[in-house]
Protein backbone atom coordinates (compact mmCIF):
# COMPACT_ATOMS: atom_id res chain seq x y z
CA UNK A 1 0.00 0.00 0.00
CA UNK A 2 1.29 2.99 -1.05
CA UNK A 3 2.60 5.53 2.08
CA UNK A 4 2.15 8.71 -0.05
CA UNK A 5 0.41 10.35 -2.76
CA UNK A 6 2.69 9.70 -5.66
CA UNK A 7 3.63 13.55 -7.57
CA UNK A 8 1.12 14.19 -10.34
CA UNK A 9 3.71 13.96 -13.29
CA UNK A 10 3.63 9.97 -12.85
CA UNK A 11 0.15 10.09 -13.31
CA UNK A 12 0.16 11.80 -16.18
CA UNK A 13 3.00 9.81 -17.62
CA UNK A 14 0.43 6.74 -16.41
CA UNK A 15 -2.40 8.37 -18.40
CA UNK A 16 0.22 9.12 -21.79
CA UNK A 17 0.73 5.49 -21.68
CA UNK A 18 -2.61 4.29 -21.72
CA UNK A 19 -3.91 6.68 -24.44
CA UNK A 20 -0.98 6.18 -26.78
CA UNK A 21 -0.42 2.34 -25.88
CA UNK A 22 3.01 2.12 -25.81
CA UNK A 23 6.06 3.85 -23.85
CA UNK A 24 7.81 5.52 -27.12
CA UNK A 25 4.46 6.95 -28.16
CA UNK A 26 3.64 8.17 -25.12
CA UNK A 27 7.44 9.98 -24.66
CA UNK A 28 6.47 11.64 -27.54
CA UNK A 29 3.07 13.19 -26.68
CA UNK A 30 4.72 14.39 -23.97
CA UNK A 31 8.01 15.54 -25.26
CA UNK A 32 10.50 13.33 -23.10
CA UNK A 33 12.19 10.06 -23.50
CA UNK A 34 11.37 6.39 -23.55
CA UNK A 35 13.56 5.56 -20.82
CA UNK A 36 12.25 8.21 -19.01
CA UNK A 37 8.48 7.67 -18.98
CA UNK A 38 9.74 3.79 -18.44
CA UNK A 39 11.22 5.45 -15.09
CA UNK A 40 8.04 7.19 -14.23
CA UNK A 41 5.37 4.29 -14.58
CA UNK A 42 7.78 1.90 -12.62
CA UNK A 43 8.20 4.57 -10.14
CA UNK A 44 3.88 4.45 -9.80
CA UNK A 45 3.73 0.89 -9.68
CA UNK A 46 6.08 0.57 -6.78
CA UNK A 47 4.49 3.52 -5.24
CA UNK A 48 1.39 2.01 -5.52
CA UNK A 49 2.45 -1.82 -4.76
CA UNK A 50 0.36 -2.58 -8.34
CA UNK A 51 0.99 -3.52 -11.90
CA UNK A 52 -0.28 -1.19 -13.58
CA UNK A 53 0.19 -2.36 -17.16
CA UNK A 54 0.85 -5.82 -19.59
CA UNK A 55 2.82 -6.42 -22.51
CA UNK A 56 0.85 -7.76 -25.39
CA UNK A 57 1.98 -7.52 -29.43
CA UNK A 58 -0.05 -4.20 -29.65
CA UNK A 59 1.80 -2.64 -27.15
CA UNK A 60 0.80 -2.33 -23.38
CA UNK A 61 -2.36 -3.00 -21.80
CA UNK A 62 -3.71 -2.11 -19.11
CA UNK A 63 -4.26 -4.15 -15.98
CA UNK A 64 -7.36 -4.52 -13.89
CA UNK A 65 -5.67 -1.97 -11.40
CA UNK A 66 -4.40 -0.21 -13.81
CA UNK A 67 -8.19 0.13 -15.86
CA UNK A 68 -10.00 1.40 -11.92
CA UNK A 69 -6.97 4.08 -11.85
CA UNK A 70 -7.73 5.83 -15.29
CA UNK A 71 -10.68 7.75 -14.21
CA UNK A 72 -9.07 8.98 -11.13
CA UNK A 73 -5.97 9.46 -13.47
CA UNK A 74 -8.33 11.54 -16.15
CA UNK A 75 -10.03 13.46 -13.25
CA UNK A 76 -6.64 14.41 -11.90
CA UNK A 77 -5.61 15.43 -15.56
CA UNK A 78 -8.77 17.58 -16.19
CA UNK A 79 -8.49 19.22 -12.71
CA UNK A 80 -4.45 20.07 -13.64
CA UNK A 81 -5.42 21.54 -17.09
CA UNK A 82 -8.45 23.39 -15.82
CA UNK A 83 -5.87 25.11 -13.05
CA UNK A 84 -3.63 25.62 -16.13
CA UNK A 85 -6.45 27.57 -18.27
CA UNK A 86 -7.32 29.71 -14.31
CA UNK A 87 -4.23 30.51 -14.29
CA UNK A 88 -3.65 31.87 -17.92
CA UNK A 89 -5.25 34.69 -17.10
CA UNK A 90 -6.36 37.40 -14.21
CA UNK A 91 -10.13 36.89 -13.17
CA UNK A 92 -11.19 40.33 -13.89
CA UNK A 93 -9.19 40.54 -17.20
CA UNK A 94 -9.74 40.04 -20.85
CA UNK A 95 -7.07 37.30 -21.67
CA UNK A 96 -5.98 33.94 -20.72
CA UNK A 97 -8.03 30.38 -22.34
CA UNK A 98 -11.41 29.43 -22.20
CA UNK A 99 -12.13 25.73 -22.77
CA UNK A 100 -15.48 24.93 -24.29
CA UNK A 101 -16.95 21.15 -24.98
CA UNK A 102 -19.36 20.61 -28.03
CA UNK A 103 -21.59 18.37 -29.52
CA UNK A 104 -20.02 17.48 -33.10
CA UNK A 105 -22.41 19.45 -35.22
CA UNK A 106 -22.54 22.38 -33.34
CA UNK A 107 -18.74 22.70 -32.51
CA UNK A 108 -18.02 21.66 -36.48
CA UNK A 109 -20.67 23.94 -38.09
CA UNK A 110 -22.02 26.66 -35.74
CA UNK A 111 -19.25 27.73 -33.32
CA UNK A 112 -16.30 28.26 -35.60
CA UNK A 113 -18.21 31.60 -36.86
CA UNK A 114 -19.24 33.01 -33.43
CA UNK A 115 -15.97 32.43 -31.98
CA UNK A 116 -13.73 33.95 -34.49
CA UNK A 117 -16.24 37.06 -34.35
CA UNK A 118 -15.30 37.16 -30.17
CA UNK A 119 -11.75 36.71 -31.33
CA UNK A 120 -11.90 39.55 -33.03
CA UNK A 121 -13.60 42.03 -30.03
CA UNK A 122 -11.28 39.89 -27.52
CA UNK A 123 -7.56 38.87 -28.93
CA UNK A 124 -6.10 38.34 -25.70
CA UNK A 125 -8.65 35.30 -25.09
CA UNK A 126 -7.43 32.22 -26.64
CA UNK A 127 -10.38 29.47 -27.29
CA UNK A 128 -9.78 25.14 -26.88
CA UNK A 129 -13.02 23.89 -28.55
CA UNK A 130 -13.19 20.10 -27.37
CA UNK A 131 -16.38 18.14 -29.96
CA UNK A 132 -17.78 15.22 -28.17
CA UNK A 133 -21.23 14.40 -28.40
CA UNK A 134 -20.88 12.85 -24.57
CA UNK A 135 -21.12 15.50 -21.71
CA UNK A 136 -18.27 16.46 -20.33
CA UNK A 137 -18.07 17.31 -16.63
CA UNK A 138 -17.42 20.42 -15.70
CA UNK A 139 -17.70 20.03 -12.32
CA UNK A 140 -14.60 17.97 -12.50
CA UNK A 141 -12.83 20.92 -14.54
CA UNK A 142 -13.12 18.99 -18.21
CA UNK A 143 -14.12 22.21 -20.09
CA UNK A 144 -15.27 25.70 -18.56
CA UNK A 145 -18.19 26.02 -21.02
CA UNK A 146 -20.12 23.39 -22.68
CA UNK A 147 -23.00 23.82 -25.21
CA UNK A 148 -25.31 21.20 -24.59
CA UNK A 149 -28.29 19.71 -26.92
CA UNK A 150 -30.12 18.39 -23.30
CA UNK A 151 -30.86 19.94 -20.36
CA UNK A 152 -28.08 19.94 -17.75
CA UNK A 153 -28.64 17.11 -15.10
CA UNK A 154 -25.75 18.68 -12.66
CA UNK A 155 -27.80 20.82 -10.81
CA UNK A 156 -24.42 23.39 -9.59
CA UNK A 157 -23.58 24.50 -12.89
CA UNK A 158 -24.82 27.26 -14.07
CA UNK A 159 -26.61 26.80 -17.15
CA UNK A 160 -29.08 28.84 -19.55
CA UNK A 161 -31.41 27.43 -21.84
CA UNK A 162 -31.01 28.81 -25.04
CA UNK A 163 -34.19 27.64 -27.04
CA UNK A 164 -34.93 24.51 -29.35
CA UNK A 165 -33.48 23.81 -32.85
CA UNK A 166 -35.07 21.92 -35.49
CA UNK A 167 -33.74 19.02 -37.69
CA UNK A 168 -35.38 17.20 -40.16
CA UNK A 169 -35.23 15.17 -43.29
CA UNK A 170 -32.59 16.70 -46.54
CA UNK A 171 -31.59 15.14 -49.90
CA UNK A 172 -28.36 16.77 -52.25
CA UNK A 173 -30.63 18.58 -54.73
CA UNK A 174 -28.23 16.02 -57.54
CA UNK A 175 -29.24 13.28 -55.52
CA UNK A 176 -33.14 14.23 -55.84
CA UNK A 177 -32.60 14.53 -59.84
CA UNK A 178 -31.64 10.65 -59.91
CA UNK A 179 -34.47 9.70 -57.72
CA UNK A 180 -37.39 10.12 -57.03
CA UNK A 181 -38.73 12.76 -53.83
CA UNK A 182 -40.27 10.64 -51.38
CA UNK A 183 -44.21 11.40 -50.90
CA UNK A 184 -44.71 9.24 -47.41
CA UNK A 185 -42.46 7.70 -44.78
CA UNK A 186 -42.37 4.45 -46.83
CA UNK A 187 -41.32 5.61 -49.82
CA UNK A 188 -37.80 6.02 -47.73
CA UNK A 189 -37.48 2.45 -47.84
CA UNK A 190 -36.70 2.59 -51.61
CA UNK A 191 -33.75 4.87 -50.97
CA UNK A 192 -30.61 5.15 -50.05
CA UNK A 193 -30.71 6.94 -46.35
CA UNK A 194 -27.90 8.37 -44.01
CA UNK A 195 -27.87 7.08 -40.15
CA UNK A 196 -26.14 5.55 -37.22
CA UNK A 197 -24.15 2.92 -37.06
CA UNK A 198 -23.45 1.38 -33.69
CA UNK A 199 -24.46 4.07 -31.15
CA UNK A 200 -27.38 3.34 -29.75
CA UNK A 201 -28.03 6.76 -28.69
CA UNK A 202 -28.75 7.37 -32.63
CA UNK A 203 -31.55 4.92 -31.85
CA UNK A 204 -33.29 5.66 -29.14
CA UNK A 205 -33.53 9.59 -31.03
CA UNK A 206 -34.85 8.05 -34.04
CA UNK A 207 -37.52 6.27 -31.93
CA UNK A 208 -39.04 9.97 -31.04
CA UNK A 209 -39.39 10.19 -34.35
CA UNK A 210 -41.84 7.97 -34.81
CA UNK A 211 -40.56 6.37 -37.71
CA UNK A 212 -40.09 2.95 -38.22
CA UNK A 213 -36.24 2.87 -39.42
CA UNK A 214 -33.45 0.51 -38.13
CA UNK A 215 -29.81 0.15 -38.81
CA UNK A 216 -30.43 -2.68 -41.58
CA UNK A 217 -31.79 0.71 -43.65
CA UNK A 218 -29.15 2.84 -43.62
CA UNK A 219 -27.06 2.47 -46.80
CA UNK A 220 -24.20 5.21 -45.61
CA UNK A 221 -23.56 4.40 -41.53
CA UNK A 222 -21.81 6.54 -39.07
CA UNK A 223 -21.40 7.65 -35.60
CA UNK A 224 -20.42 10.67 -36.45
CA UNK A 225 -22.65 13.42 -37.32
CA UNK A 226 -20.08 15.39 -39.06
CA UNK A 227 -19.27 12.43 -41.47
CA UNK A 228 -23.46 11.99 -41.99
CA UNK A 229 -23.68 15.58 -42.79
CA UNK A 230 -20.71 15.18 -44.93
CA UNK A 231 -22.00 12.11 -46.71
CA UNK A 232 -25.47 14.32 -47.19
CA UNK A 233 -23.87 17.05 -49.16
CA UNK A 234 -22.21 14.36 -51.29
CA UNK A 235 -25.07 13.47 -52.09
CA UNK A 236 -25.08 10.15 -51.16
CA UNK A 237 -28.48 9.93 -50.43
CA UNK A 238 -31.59 11.24 -47.70
CA UNK A 239 -30.25 12.06 -44.28
CA UNK A 240 -30.94 14.40 -41.12
CA UNK A 241 -29.48 18.03 -40.37
CA UNK A 242 -30.43 20.87 -38.24
CA UNK A 243 -32.84 23.30 -40.27
CA UNK A 244 -30.33 26.01 -39.25
CA UNK A 245 -27.35 24.35 -40.87
CA UNK A 246 -29.23 22.54 -44.06
CA UNK A 247 -30.82 26.42 -44.61
CA UNK A 248 -27.37 28.30 -45.72
CA UNK A 249 -27.07 25.27 -48.69
CA UNK A 250 -29.05 26.04 -51.58
CA UNK A 251 -28.49 22.43 -52.53
CA UNK A 252 -30.00 20.68 -49.48
CA UNK A 253 -33.70 19.94 -50.21
CA UNK A 254 -36.35 19.23 -47.20
CA UNK A 255 -37.79 16.02 -47.55
CA UNK A 256 -41.25 14.96 -45.83
CA UNK A 257 -40.59 18.09 -43.07
CA UNK A 258 -44.83 17.95 -42.63
CA UNK A 259 -44.26 14.37 -41.35
CA UNK A 260 -41.00 14.59 -39.87
CA UNK A 261 -39.46 17.13 -37.48
CA UNK A 262 -37.47 16.45 -34.29
CA UNK A 263 -36.70 19.10 -31.38
CA UNK A 264 -33.78 19.25 -29.51
CA UNK A 265 -33.28 21.86 -26.85
CA UNK A 266 -29.74 24.19 -26.24
CA UNK A 267 -28.32 25.08 -23.36
CA UNK A 268 -24.74 26.77 -22.20
CA UNK A 269 -23.76 25.64 -18.93
CA UNK A 270 -20.41 26.52 -17.00
CA UNK A 271 -18.65 25.79 -13.57
CA UNK A 272 -20.25 27.91 -10.79
CA UNK A 273 -16.88 29.05 -9.09
CA UNK A 274 -16.64 30.66 -12.86
CA UNK A 275 -19.31 32.92 -12.42
CA UNK A 276 -16.90 35.90 -11.73
CA UNK A 277 -14.08 35.38 -13.95
CA UNK A 278 -14.24 38.24 -16.35
CA UNK A 279 -13.27 36.06 -19.94
CA UNK A 280 -15.76 33.70 -18.74
CA UNK A 281 -18.49 35.20 -18.79
CA UNK A 282 -17.94 37.22 -21.62
CA UNK A 283 -17.56 34.38 -23.37
CA UNK A 284 -21.06 32.59 -21.72
CA UNK A 285 -22.66 35.68 -22.85
CA UNK A 286 -21.69 35.41 -25.67
CA UNK A 287 -22.44 32.38 -26.67
CA UNK A 288 -25.99 32.48 -25.30
CA UNK A 289 -27.18 35.36 -27.86
CA UNK A 290 -25.22 34.05 -30.83
CA UNK A 291 -26.72 30.98 -30.36
CA UNK A 292 -30.08 32.16 -29.33
CA UNK A 293 -30.11 33.87 -32.81
CA UNK A 294 -29.27 30.51 -34.38
CA UNK A 295 -31.60 28.82 -32.46
CA UNK A 296 -34.13 31.05 -33.67
CA UNK A 297 -32.84 30.34 -37.53
CA UNK A 298 -33.24 26.40 -36.83
CA UNK A 299 -36.99 26.49 -36.32
CA UNK A 300 -39.55 25.07 -38.55
CA UNK A 301 -41.39 28.40 -38.62
CA UNK A 302 -38.37 30.39 -39.26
Amino acid sequence: MATQIPDWHLFRAFLAVVRAGSLSSAARALGTTQPTMGRQVAALEASLGVKLFTRSLDGLSPTEAGLRLIPSAEAMAAAAEAAQRSASGEVDEERGTIRITASEVIGGEVLPTILADFHALHPQISVELALSNRNEDLLRGDADIAVRMVRPTQGALVAKRIGRIDAGLYGHRRYLQAHAMPRSIQDLRQHALIGYDRDQAYARMIETMEASFTRDMFGFRSDSDLAQLAALRAGFGIGASQLGIARRDSNLVPVLHAELIFSMEVWVAMHPDLRGNRRIRLMFDYLALELTRYAESSCREA
